[in-house]
């Protein structure tokens, strides 16, 4: 049983599962979008919709046929990938801040040294103040900072 519902396997691979509910129950094939059309025939509810009969299934020698491309493509073709996601596009550094940094070089050697995502963090921090006081105060605190050596959150690196 997986996910408190029958699970048919090949090789330690799901194929289909039918969970039951109260007055119906569905059909569902584990990679149904590459078998048969791929299309669902009723809606969410598995392939095959709500199923409140027998009379709900496919014909028999259409439902044995779905059941061996399920189990041929459990044994053979590896599970799709999600394609992954483009990366962020990189924060701009702020004018201001860019101006502090060429003033302290020390600063800026330590946060050219920092990982992309450490760096991230700075620059974020800095673009996302909505005053222009708030921005002063995070640069003079960012300055500070790199200077020692000390990324964005370092008060939290030894908890």
């Amino acid at each position: 049983m997986k996910w408190s519902m029958p699970a048919y396997t090949v090789a330690g691979k799901i194929v289909l599962m039918t969970p039951a509910f109260k007055a119906h129950a569905a059909l569902n094939f584990w990679r149904g979008q590459e078998i048969g059309d791929g299309e669902a025939k009723a809606g969410a509810m598995g392939q095959f919709g709500k199923l409140t009969s027998v009379d709900d299934l496919p014909p028999d020698r259409e439902l044995d046929q779905l059941i061996r491309e399920a189990a041929a493509l459990a044994k053979t073709a590896p599970a799709p990938r999600k394609p992954k996601h483009a990366s962020k596009p990189a924060p701009e550094l702020h004018p201001d801040f860019a101006a502090a940094l060429a003033k302290a070089p020390k600063a800026k050697a330590n946060l050219d040294g920092f990982s992309p995502s450490a760096q991230r963090e700075y620059l974020e921090w800095i673009n996302d103040a909505k005053r222009d006081e708030t921005r002063e105060k995070r640069i003079a605190t960012a300055i500070e900072w790199l200077a020692d050596g000390k990324k964005r959150n370092w008060q939290y690196e030894n908890c």
